[in-house]
């Protein structure tokens, strides 16, 4: 699965879209290690962009990737998209958005002589992870403060986990996490068609009046609907809905 944000033209979108899964597959380290395959192949992808002169050199793309292989699943992103995992009603965040000015991105950014301007690296992009954008990396291995390098994320699948939502930052912009992952998972028990919630997502960004670009996809690991969550029975009536008691739950296990 995959979801690529596009700027400047859909050149580096619609390139990275038919080549980097199979750059991933066909890597010598696939599928031994997917991290080292997946890394390479994120950088060999960007180092293609350079070199196809039928390509335009301005456009680039921001790239999310979630690859499983028997339970364990692998994410990779480079930009503002995010992969987000519903585990029985809670939202769990598998990717960080790579805006220029989070901590550790500016910091990064600033070390290799980047500058900010307004939220913007060097006044020009609003991300700090990209493929493409020659005409800012400049030559090839130079070091550039917009990088290419994808961060992982890999966990193993359990069967508290229901579903994967992928999106760019066109929905994160108006949604939190644990929103979709409500939302999605309320669809789910209705209809069971993850297709739907994808577009239940996007028009509800939209009546949000999201701004940007919406692309969403919703990933299901099982063919069944997820269960109703009990809540214990007690004399009193309570406030919380079952999806947040088992979200609470999930906090104060992590404490």
């Amino acid at each position: 699965m995959k979801v690529f944000d596009g700027h400047g033209g859909v050149d580096a979108a619609s390139f990275t879209k038919k080549n980097i899964m199979k750059l991933v597959m066909e890597d010598k380290h696939f599928p031994t290690s997917t991290k080292k395959a997946t890394r390479s192949a994120f950088v060999k992808t960007d180092h293609a962009l350079a070199d196809a002169s039928s390509l335009d050199r301005s456009s680039g793309t921001t790239a999310l990737t979630a690859l499983i292989l028997d339970k364990t699943m692998l994410i990779a992103n480079a930009g503002d998209s995010r992969a987000v995992l519903g585990k029985r009603g809670r939202a769990i965040e598998l990717s960080k958005d790579h805006k220029p000015n989070c901590t550790s991105e500016r910091l990064r950014i600033e070390k290799l002589g980047g500058v900010i301007y307004d939220g913007y690296l060097n006044g020009q992009l609003s991300v700090a992870r990209a493929l493409g954008d020659w005409h800012i990396k400049g030559t090839k291995g130079s070091l550039c403060p917009l990088s290419c390098e994808p961060e992982l994320e890999e966990i193993v699948l359990t069967e508290e986990d229901e579903y994967l939502i992928m999106g760019c930052d066109g929905l994160w912009d108006v949604m939190s996490s644990q929103c979709a992952v409500t939302m999605v998972r309320r669809e789910l028990m209705q209809h069971n068609d993850p297709e739907r919630c994808s577009q239940a997502l996007v028009k509800e960004a939209l009546q949000r009046n999201s701004c940007d670009n919406l692309t969403v996809v919703v990933v299901c690991f099982s063919p069944e609907a997820p269960p109703r969550i009990e809540i214990p029975k007690s004399h009193k009536r309570r406030s919380i809905s079952a999806e947040g008691l088992d979200l609470l739950k999930g906090v104060l296990n992590e404490l």
